[in-house]
C-alpha cells in the first residue's frame, strides 16, 4: 500500500468512526493528548491543518528544561514540575533526549555564590531525577568548555546540566507512538467548523482535506483543542463571544557555524538587554543562539524574524564571545511563537511576555470542547494527561489513569546503547534519532544507490531519508522532508534551497507526483526558505535548477 492510499484508508475512517477522543493540532501538546488517550485504550483520533509540529513546537530552543530563568522569578513550583518532567522524558526518549552541560560566565566575584546557590537548588528541585550536579569552573575549565568565550576580565565559570532534543523528531515519535496504539491521524485536514449534536454540545468537526479537496465529519464524544497559538480561533467556533487568552510572543534563534561553539557545552547568558537569558547552544554540528521576546498582535504559522530581533541575538552574543558572530556568518533564521496564557486570562492591560507564566490552562467551553493552552516542550506529557483526565471526567468516558509516565516513545533504545552508537557514529546524530528503526531507515537507504548519498554536501542528510518520511511519518510536501524530518533548513537554508529539487523528484516518484508538482513544490520551498535567511539577504536571488525552479 502506498503512502496515498495509507492516507486515503485513514480519511476514510475518520468519516466512519465514531471516536471516543477528537484531537485538534498536531504540534506537541495535541501529540502527547494523542499518546496519552490512545496508550489508555480510548479511540482516539487527530487532525492537524498543516503539517506535525509546524508551527511552535519546530522551533523551540531544543532544550528539556526546568528553566532557570524562572528560579529568580521564585517560580519553584514550575521549575519543580518541569524538572521531573524532563527527567522522565530523558527516560522514555533516550534517543532524542541527552544531557547537555551549560556553562554562566563569570565576570564579578559576586556571580560565584550568586550562581552556584541559584544552581543547586536547581539540582535539589530535580532530586532523583537529576541530570548531574552543578559546579564552579576555574577561569582555564571555563575556556577549555567554551573556547570561544569572551576572556577579557573572565573570572571562571559556573557549570550546570539539562537536557536536549530535536523538537521536530519528537513531534514524529509521538505521532508514531499514538499511531501505534491506534489513533489515526491525519495532516493537511483544516477544521472548517465545530459539530454540534442534538443537545448543542459539540460531538466532532467538520474537517476539509486541502491536498485531496474532501469534506469529512469526524464524529467524537470529546473534543480538544490544542491548536497553540491558535486555541481562540478554535474557541470562537464554538462560542464567538469568548474572551482570548493567548497572547503570542515571538521567538527568534540564530544558526551559525559550529566554530563558534566549538566545545561539547552550551553557554548561557544571564542577563540580556532586556533582562532575559542567552543561549549558545552546540546543535546538529552547528550552534543556535538565541532567544528573544517579542509581543506580537497575531498569531502565525511561519513567522519572520525582525531585523531588530537579529540585531539583539547578535548584539547580546557578543558581549561573550572571543569572536563576534555577524550577518554573514548567519546560516539560518528561524521564529516561532509562543502560545503564552495572559495572567488574567482576557482583557487585563498588556505586559511583557517575559514576565507572563509558562504555566498551562485548560478550559472546557459551554458545548464542552476541553482547550488546552500555555506550557512548553517540556511539560508536554504531563499537560497531556490533566487534558485527557479532564476530558473523561466531563464526557464520562471509560478509562484507566495515564501510564504515559513510564511509556517508552516510538523507537526507544536503552540509554546505554545510545551512548555506545554515539561514540561508534560520531557527526551522525542524525540517525540516532531513529532509535531502533536505525537499521530499517539504513536499508531503505540501501534501496537505490542515489538515496544513500547526501541531500547536499553541507547538510549531513543522506536523500533517501525523505523515502523514509513519506512512507512512514506523514510527509506530503518537501518542506515536511527539508524543515521538519530532516533540520536542513534550519542547519542552513541556502543548501536546503540547493537540494529541493532532488527531494522533490524523490517524493513525486514515491506520492505519484506530476513534473509540474515538483515544479510547485521547488518554487514554494524556495520562497519559504528566503524568510529563513539574514534580513539583508532575504532579497538576493538563489540559483537556478535543472527544472528552471528558482532555488
Amino acid at each position: 500500500m502506498t503512502a496515498l492510499d495509507q492516507r486515503t484508508a485513514v480519511l476514510d475512517a475518520l468519516g466512519d468512526r465514531h471516536f471516543d477522543l477528537l484531537v485538534i493540532g498536531g504540534g506537541a501538546t495535541g501529540l502527547g493528548v494523542a499518546v496519552d488517550a490512545a496508550s489508555r485504550g480510548l479511540s482516539t483520533a487527530l487532525v492537524e491543518a498543516h503539517d506535525l509540529a509546524q508551527g511552535t513546537s519546530s522551533r523551540s530552543t531544543k532544550l528539556v528544561h526546568g528553566g532557570v530563568r524562572y528560579l529568580e522569578q521564585l517560580d519553584l513550583g514550575l521549575v519543580r514540575e518541569a524538572l521531573h518532567e524532563r527527567g522522565l522524558m530523558a527516560q522514555n526518549a533516550p534517543h532524542l533526549v541527552h544531557d547537555l552541560r551549560f556553562v554562566v560566565p563569570r565576570y564579578a566575584w559576586w556571580e560565584a555564590p550568586f550562581y552556584g546557590a541559584g544552581l543547586k537548588l536547581y539540582d535539589a528541585l530535580a532530586g532523583s531525577l537529576s541530570l548531574g550536579p552543578s559546579r564552579i569552573l576555574t577561569r582555564e575549565e571555563t575556556i577549555a568548555a567554551i573556547p570561544n568565550v569572551q576572556r577579557d576580565g573572565l573570572l571562571g565559570g559556573v557549570a550546570y546540566h539539562d537536557g536536549q532534543f530535536d523538537d521536530a523528531r519528537m513531534a514524529v515519535t509521538l505521532a508514531r507512538t499514538a499511531a501505534a496504539h491506534g489513533a489515526l491521524i491525519a495532516t493537511r485536514c483544516r477544521v472548517a467548523s465545530l459539530w454540534r449534536g442534538p443537545d448543542s454540545r459539540v460531538a466532532g468537526v467538520v474537517v476539509h482535506d486541502e491536498p485531496g479537496g474532501r469534506t469529512l465529519h469526524v464524529r467524537a464524544r470529546a473534543v480538544v483543542n490544542a491548536t497553540g497559538i491558535f486555541a481562540d480561533s478554535v474557541r470562537r467556533m464554538e462560542d464567538p463571544s469568548v474572551a482570548p487568552v493567548i497572547e503570542p510572543a515571538q521567538g527568534v534563534h540564530l544558526v551559525l557555524p559550529r566554530d563558534f561553539q566549538p566545545g561539547e557545552s552550551a553557554i548561557m547568558v544571564p542577563h540580556t538587554d532586556d533582562g532575559r537569558v542567552l543561549f549558545v547552544i552546540p546543535w546538529h554540528g552547528r550552534v543556535i543562539v538565541g532567544t528573544t521576546d517579542t509581543p506580537m498582535r497575531e498569531p502565525a504559522i511561519e513567522p519572520r524574524a525582525l531585523d531588530e530581533e537579529i540585531e539583539f541575538i547578535l548584539r547580546n552574543a557578543a558581549r561573550y564571545l572571543e569572536r563576534d558572530p555577524g550577518r554573514s556568518d548567519v546560516l539560518s533564521v528561524f521564529a516561532g511563537q509562543r502560545p503564552l496564557v495572559h495572567a488574567a486570562h482576557a482583557g487585563s492591560e498588556a505586559q511583557s511576555t517575559k514576565s507572563i507564566s509558562r504555566h498551562h490552562e485548560i478550559f472546557v467551553g459551554s458545548g464542552g470542547m476541553v482547550t488546552i493552552v500555555g506550557g512548553k516542550w517540556t511539560t508536554y506529557r504531563r499537560m497531556a494527561e490533566e487534558t485527557v483526565d479532564r476530558a473523561v471526567r466531563e464526557h464520562g468516558l471509560t478509562a484507566p489513569p495515564s501510564s504515559t509516565r513510564a511509556l517508552q516513545l516510538h523507537g526507544w533504545l536503552a540509554r546505554e546503547e545510545v551512548e555506545r552508537r554515539r561514540q561508534r557514529e560520531p557527526g551522525e546524530e542524525w540517525a540516532l534519532a531513529y532509535g531502533a528503526e536505525q537499521a530499517a531507515v539504513q536499508a531503505c537507504l540501501a534501496e537505490r544507490p542515489e538515496w544513500g548519498r547526501l541531500m547536499e554536501p553541507r547538510l549531513p542528510y543522506p536523500l533517501g531519508l525523505a523515502v523514509w518520511a513519506v512512507r512512514h511519518e506523514w510527509a506530503l510536501r518537501v518542506e515536511d522532508v527539508l524543515a521538519r524530518r530532516t533540520r536542513a533548513l534550519l542547519l542552513d537554508a541556502r543548501a536546503s534551497m540547493e537540494c529541493a529539487e532532488r527531494v522533490a523528484e524523490v517524493m513525486a516518484s514515491e506520492l505519484g507526483r506530476s513534473r509540474a508538482w515538483v515544479a510547485d513544490e521547488v518554487n514554494a520551498f524556495v520562497e519559504l526558505a528566503r524568510g529563513y535567511l539574514a534580513a539583508s539577504d532575504r532579497s538576493r536571488g538563489a540559483p537556478r535548477s535543472a527544472s528552471g525552479a528558482a532555488e
